[in-house]
């Protein structure tokens, strides 16, 4: 917390046209060492103010501690950075202007990495962020179609908030929701990936299960809400289409389970029928070829142009896509299980993901296993998967059908690398808890 209380002191702006609150939800004991470092540069003549809420106050998780702070925050804009942000003393003196525009609702930043380099899971990490900021937000905004505030690292006009509707806290992904309901109102985003704002990424494999799941359900949580909305709104078909791909992009989770889940009993169906897939006439061959050639090779294309892109050395770098597929595949059971918590209307906590101020190579995580995120049975269901992959690809040889062995052969790995780092790091968090007699676990939000 620390790091970004010093970094936001240091933005180039008026003092007496700048306000900052610090919003509080921890329990632990960082709530007296953040009000520690709040008083110290209330005391050097900042107006900055500790909103610590507590008890029954702390309702609505992160959208319900946005909104207490706008509730009593005088600015007319409102510039947003989690924990483990770092904006750049220059950050307001950028994005501020681009609101000269009354259309404009809010401005959003690239998210850049302080610890891309710190372990294989960060660096693989890096290439997804990188791909979505690069790719993704700037096309949609270049399209002029709807794009999303990403949480962190942007600026909204506080006009633009409340005519919205303001922060609601009906979904794990406050940010996507308020987003798509202003633009439904009519106001407009702007991107930039030329301003960037370094954060942290998780260095744990736990950290980044729970991040996943949280963007995973609530984005679904999002598209259940608004969908229905969208398609009875008179809106472009093009903006229709790319809302509506973009609200269910998580359902690639669980259709990639139920994709591996038949994939044994179709073989054996596909055996015992006595067919044969070469022969199938020459267009469907190709044309099948090219829909699988376009679904595997796109998205590595995709990855490869934004690391183009950002770095020199980028075609060193690509030696972590194969990293990236795996934990993306491996990733599977946990975003399976929200996607259906969100289409059953489970509700479930908002979990925090851990900011363990991993920055350098010389950081040792090992020592910060306080903050982790504590075992589960996806664990178990991640393995039993990873064999069951190996069981099809044993079957499809024995039964000369070998089409499928890639595919069964990548998810295998991700989900047997998902496990390991899993189990890996609960092996750590065990030494670490005998040592110290106890094991503490994640505190409240902050």
């Amino acid at each position: 917390m620390d790091r970004l209380i010093e970094t936001t002191v240091a933005l180039k702006y008026p003092k007496d046209k700048l306000e900052i609150q610090l919003l509080d939800d921890s329990t632990d004991e960082t709530v007296e060492k953040s009000r520690n470092l709040i008083n110290h540069y209330k005391a050097l003549g900042f107006d900055i103010h500790h909103l610590h809420r507590a008890g029954a106050e702390r309702t609505g998780h992160k959208a319900g501690a946005l909104e207490a702070g706008m509730k009593v925050a005088r600015g007319e804009y409102i510039a947003i950075f989690d924990a483990d942000f770092m904006p750049d003393p220059d950050f307001l003196i950028k994005t501020v202007p681009y609101f000269e525009d009354p259309q404009i609702g809010m401005v959003q930043v690239r998210w850049g990495h302080i610890n891309a380099d710190y372990n294989v899971l960060t660096k693989a990490q890096s290439f997804g962020i990188d791909g979505h900021f690069m790719i993704e937000q700037v096309a949609r905004n270049g399209s002029h179609l709807w794009m999303n505030f990403n949480g962190t690292a942007g600026i909204w006009k506080k006009e633009c908030i409340i005519d919205s509707g303001g922060w609601e806290h009906d979904t794990l992904t406050e940010d996507f929701d308020l987003s798509y309901r202003a633009e439904m109102r009519g106001w407009k985003f702007r991107y930039f990936k030329d301003i960037e704002c370094k954060a942290e990424i998780p260095a744990m494999i736990s950290a980044y299960k729970s991040q996943q799941f949280r963007w995973c359900k609530g984005s679904i949580q999002t598209a259940v809400k608004l969908l229905p909305r969208i398609f009875r709104a008179d809106l472009p078909w093009r903006i229709k289409s790319e809302a509506i791909v973009h609200l269910i992009n998580y359902s690639v989770h669980p259709l990639m389970v139920i994709n591996i889940l038949f994939s044994a009993p179709l073989l054996l169906m596909n055996y015992w029928s006595g067919f044969d897939f070469y022969d199938l006439p020459i267009e469907i061959l190709m044309g099948t070829a090219a829909i699988l050639s376009v679904g595997s090779v796109g998205p590595m294309i995709f990855y490869a142009y934004s690391q183009k892109i950002l770095h020199k050395d980028w075609k060193k770098r690509m030696v972590y896509l194969p990293v990236l597929i795996m934990i993306g595949t491996g990733i599977a059971i946990v975003n399976t299980r929200a996607w259906l918590e969100a289409i059953l209307g489970i509700q479930s906590s908002f979990k925090r993901t851990p900011k363990l101020k991993i920055e350098k190579s010389t950081d040792v995580l090992k020592e910060r296993l306080k903050y982790t995120v504590p075992l589960d049975f996806h664990v178990v269901l991640e393995f039993l998967m990873g064999f069951y992959c190996l069981g099809t690809v044993f079957l499809s040889f024995v039964l000369g059908k070998p089409q499928i062995v890639g595919f069964l052969a990548i998810y295998a790995l991700g989900f047997f690398y998902v496990g390991y780092l899993s189990l890996k790091e609960a092996a750590w968090k065990l030494g670490a808890s005998k040592q110290q007699g106890s094991t503490e676990e994640l505190p409240a939000q902050a």
